[in-house]
């Protein structure tokens, strides 16, 4: 209702669409698909909203809830170049613009305002669901026939040629092929994937809020994804693979001599995680749950000490989450620096668990982290106004 209200009192009339795109988390398979591996992601209920009204011209007059103080912001469709001044609009108009040079007609303009929750910064990826609610708006206002394969695609494009960041598929493919109660199994280098049911009558997915933004992390991904790169380079000297995932964990130890003692311990990451999320769509296809929370730890001291991408505020709220009654397994999920974790807590536990955690944090960090109870969720969609 107060979106409503606020969309009359900028626009004074009533919207006449409204959209919906979750966020996401990663259960686990963290920084490998930039490195051709498998990820094991699902869409989430937070997410991104958009209430709409057509326009009889083609210009877009845009008004976000999260980010006020920048006011409405215009633009039109037929200029759809970067500009720095549309700040957050820049998502609408690479997704306008990329469309269009794909041959759609997108003559029609309209207001919006937006308005998410997800908290800016936390790694569920709040630039990936802007995107594909982008899409679908477009797809609904132009009566255009998009998959939802080509959608994540399409938002990747927009996320690494005109926004600039050079992030991997899984946001946007985990995003926009979202399934309620199902987990998504993907290879990030086919896009082969597979749907894992996700019920979990007797647990909680809890995400934990480091409420640190992650100002390193755009420096640091690119500095490992170079890291990668480089340790791949040396390995192919020897070995016939297409990317890290493909290199055995025997292999990397034989060829040790071939690289830094840094690209080593990323690459040996890299893979490890790989086999850790086979194993993982293994415990679901199993209903093992506790060995799923072993490899959910087993990935966070990964990520801390080879990849090195936790810091003390995730370490703080998952090695908590690790010591609490209840919990079969917690981890960083995201880009890290910062960001959010997830654990897996059994439901009479919850209530204790989130009080435990958050005093430990509280303690030792000295500011307060925040909670979410993840629902797993359907991919971006229209809903009744």
């Amino acid at each position: 209702m107060e979106m409503k209200n606020c969309f009359e009192k900028i626009f004074n009339h009533a919207p006449q669409m409204s959209f919906f795109s979750p966020g996401r988390i990663n259960l686990i398979g963290e920084h490998i698909d930039y490195n051709g591996g498998l990820v094991f992601p699902c869409a989430i209920t937070i997410g991104t909203y958009a209430l709409i009204s057509k326009r009889d011209d083609s210009k877009v007059y845009a008004y976000s809830m999260n980010f006020e103080e920048l006011g409405t912001i215009e633009f039109d469709l037929s200029n759809l170049d970067y500009d720095k001044h549309h700040n957050w609009c820049n998502y609408i108009k690479g997704v306008a613009k990329f469309l269009h040079e794909e041959n759609n007609s997108i003559n029609t303009g309209f207001n919006v305002v937006i308005n998410g929750n997800i908290p800016n910064g936390s790694g569920l990826s709040s630039s990936a669901s802007l995107e594909l609610l982008c899409i679908e708006i477009f797809k609904a206002l132009n009566n255009l026939e998009i998959s939802s394969v080509d959608a994540a695609k399409l938002g990747k494009k927009v996320e690494n040629q005109y926004i600039g960041v050079n992030s991997g598929i899984m946001d946007q493919f985990a995003i926009s092929l979202g399934k309620k109660d199902n987990a998504l199994l993907l290879n990030c280098e086919t896009l082969d994937f597979e749907y894992f049911p996700l019920s979990l009558p007797q647990h909680k997915i809890v995400i934990m809020n480091t409420n640190k933004r992650r100002e390193l992390a755009d420096s640091k991904y690119n500095e490992r994804r170079a890291e990668c790169e480089s340790a791949l380079e040396k390995l192919q000297t020897k070995l016939e693979v297409k990317n890290l995932c493909e290199v055995k964990l025997t292999d990397l130890e034989a060829h040790k001599e071939l690289l830094t003692d840094i690209e080593f311990i990323r690459a040996r990451h890299v893979i490890s995680e790989n086999v850790r999320v086979k194993d993982a769509s293994e415990c679901f296809s199993n209903n093992d749950l506790e060995q799923f929370g072993k490899l959910l730890n087993a990935s966070h001291k990964s990520l801390c000490e080879d990849y090195e991408v936790t810091g003390i505020e995730l370490d703080t709220l998952v090695n908590s989450a690790q010591q609490e009654e209840g919990v079969i397994g917690a981890r960083m999920t995201g880009a890290g620096f910062g960001g959010c974790s997830l654990a897996i807590v059994q439901n009479e536990s919850v209530d204790r668990f989130i009080e435990n955690v958050s005093k430990k944090y509280l303690d030792i960090i000295g500011y307060e982290a925040s909670f979410h109870i993840a629902e797993v969720g359907d991919g971006p969609k229209q809903i009744e106004l």
